[in-house]
């Protein structure tokens, strides 16, 4: 079976998982990376300031990101908000 790492950036900050994981195939591993950000994002949204981003990412054996989640807080000018 495939093993993969998780890597987390907020900010400056990056680091991946030492700790192997190990899933069936890319679609097992995208619905754990998606349980695991749902599980973090309430508590790093509420520490998020201002023109801030956050990622998760799995990697798959070689290290090499395949599937991403972020979230990037972003001051808008008033008035100059799009969709």
């Amino acid at each position: 079976m495939p093993h993969y790492f998780f890597r987390i950036q907020s900010g400056t900050f990056s680091g991946a998982s030492d700790v192997v994981s190990i899933f069936p195939d890319d679609d097992a591993a995208w619905a754990e990376l998606t349980k695991v950000s749902g599980d973090l994002l309430r508590s790093i949204s509420r520490k998020m300031k201002p023109n801030t981003s956050w990622e998760i990412a799995l990697l798959n054996e070689a290290r090499k990101p395949i599937f991403k989640i972020s979230l990037i807080g972003e001051a808008v000018a008033e008035g100059h908000f799009s969709c």
